[in-house]
């Protein structure tokens, strides 16, 4: 089996691609190529985890000037023709579009070549390629059921994460301390990161035995450090966090942005969130993703325009103050967790293929 995953530009594209390219290699001994751009992050992560890398040259055509939007079509023919070249001579089964810039013309390049195409599209609402394209793909993979609207063929096979988000227990025991954990990813998220630094104060009187874990990115590591330095030590503040499982293990509730990657995570491990969405992603989607949480139980939504040490003061107050509800939304964010995910995306990806086990 030959398979081409294309797509990426961010964690949230490429991390579960690679998930998925693994478990191909796992399942079906399949021989994996990569298609991507040179912006993008998949430049660092897909060689690292040793799998070749052709890239084309396109950009964005959502929400971007006129100027980017003219460029990126004039791009689109020769990242097409590019797109086909690395078809023909590749000669893959398979190709599965994971989002993102380069996505789209690899994905016209399979359909127009009469091979399989397989959407792996993890937020509520696709993105701007994978609409592009939802019409003549063969199938898709999703996140959430109401995503299938916008695809003829689709099954709800969740986001791949780390097995060990799975092995986190759903409860924290009764005598541990109520732990605040919060994070924007990798770069940290400075309204987020501003506004917990001028609440820690008012949480610890509103919270008693608080305990605050911050991830703040390194734009801000240093005034965290100096903002919390005469707070005592009831605040632990990282530029980035290695061990991520091992820190939501220890959380009782956790204040995030809303990213596909980040809200698989939380419902891996069964974690109560208070989600702020990046209000500038594309379509919204972030916000799409938190509202869709919110719906199940399984979390708070506290918009960014909305944000302030007053609200943050009061929602996370709120919640810890009633055990209960945190534990039911723990529960809830546990029934949309998909542990096979990447199993499940590539026995799609396998059977469209026209590959047995």
């Amino acid at each position: 089996m030959r398979a081409i995953l294309a797509g990426g530009g961010t964690g949230g594209h490429v991390i579960p691609a690679l998930a998925i390219a693994q478990q191909l290699q796992k399942d079906y001994a399949a021989e994996v190529l990569f298609i991507g751009t040179a912006r993008g992050i998949e430049n660092r992560l897909v060689p690292a985890a040793g799998f070749p890398l052709r890239l084309v040259q396109v950009g964005a055509l959502n929400r971007v000037s006129l100027k980017t939007r003219l460029k990126t079509v004039f791009d689109l023919p020769r990242a097409l023709w590019d797109s086909r070249r690395i078809l023909s001579a590749f000669r893959p089964n398979i190709v599965i579009g994971v989002g993102g810039y380069a996505s789209g013309p690899a994905m016209l390049a399979a359909v127009l070549g009469r091979v399989p195409t397989l959407v792996f599209e993890p937020n509520f609402v696709p993105g701007f390629a994978n609409r592009l394209i939802a019409s003549v793909v063969s199938g898709a993979a999703v996140h959430f059921a109401e995503t299938g609207r916008y695809f003829r063929r689709c099954q709800v096979t969740g986001v791949p994460v780390r097995e060990a988000f799975f092995q986190i227990a759903n409860q924290n025991p009764a005598n541990v301390k109520p732990t605040l954990l919060v994070f924007g990813g990798s770069q940290g998220a400075h309204a987020i990161n501003q506004v917990i630094m001028d609440s820690a104060a008012d949480l610890r009187q509103r919270v008693p035995g608080i305990h605050i874990v911050h991830q703040t990115g390194e734009r801000d590591y240093n005034d965290a450090q100096a903002s919390y330095a005469n707070l005592g030590n009831f605040v632990e503040v990282y530029r980035f966090i290695d061990d991520m499982p091992g820190l939501f293990a220890r959380a009782g509730l956790l204040i995030c942005r809303s990213g596909a990657s980040t809200v698989a995570e939380v419902t891996a491990a069964g974690k109560p969130a208070v989600f702020v969405p990046f209000p500038r992603a594309a379509d919204d989607h972030q916000k799409r993703n938190a509202e869709a949480l919110e719906r199940a139980g399984a979390a708070v939504m506290l918009e960014e325009s909305k944000l302030s040490r007053e609200s943050l003061v009061e929602v996370v107050s709120k919640l810890f103050s009633e055990p209960s509800r945190l534990e039911k939304m723990g529960d809830a964010a546990r029934k949309l967790s998909h542990p096979n995910a990447a199993r499940d995306i590539a026995a799609m990806a396998a059977r469209l293929a026209g590959t047995k086990h």
